[in-house]
């Protein structure tokens, strides 16, 4: 079992950079893959990264590559999305999800997922 709770959205415009954070409640964080998805209303999930529990795997949506990157921590149970030159198409609620054991990249095999945090970008 786990609990999340994502952090760092708000409004930018065009070319600028968010970090969002996911901290993760649960004694077994290393055995949790951690993935970032967004969704616009209207919209199926999308993809967009995720850190693997295990072998340092890591894995960019190519609708972001070059421009986000992310990264877990263990020991303070926390995955980063960093985002740049962000684009108006960028915008959505980004959600952290967590998956056991996991090695999937579609929304349905994650398990554990936050309330979301919103990224609009705009001029």
């Amino acid at each position: 079992q786990v609990q999340l709770v994502e952090s760092g959205g708000g409004s930018v415009q065009p070319g600028g950079s968010l970090r969002l954070s996911c901290v993760a409640t649960t004694s077994t964080f290393n055995r949790y893959s951690i993935a970032w998805f967004r969704q616009t209303p209207g919209e199926e999930r999308e993809f967009v990264a995720a850190a693997f529990w295990t072998g340092d795997l890591t894995r960019i949506a190519d609708s972001v590559m070059g421009r986000f990157t992310i990264s877990r921590d263990n020991a303070k149970n926390t995955v980063v999305l960093q985002m740049n030159s962000l684009r108006s198409e960028d915008t959505a609620v980004y959600y952290c999800a967590a998956a056991l054991e996991g090695y999937g990249i579609h929304f349905k095999l994650y398990d554990y997922w936050g309330l979301g945090t919103q990224v609009t970008v705009s001029s």
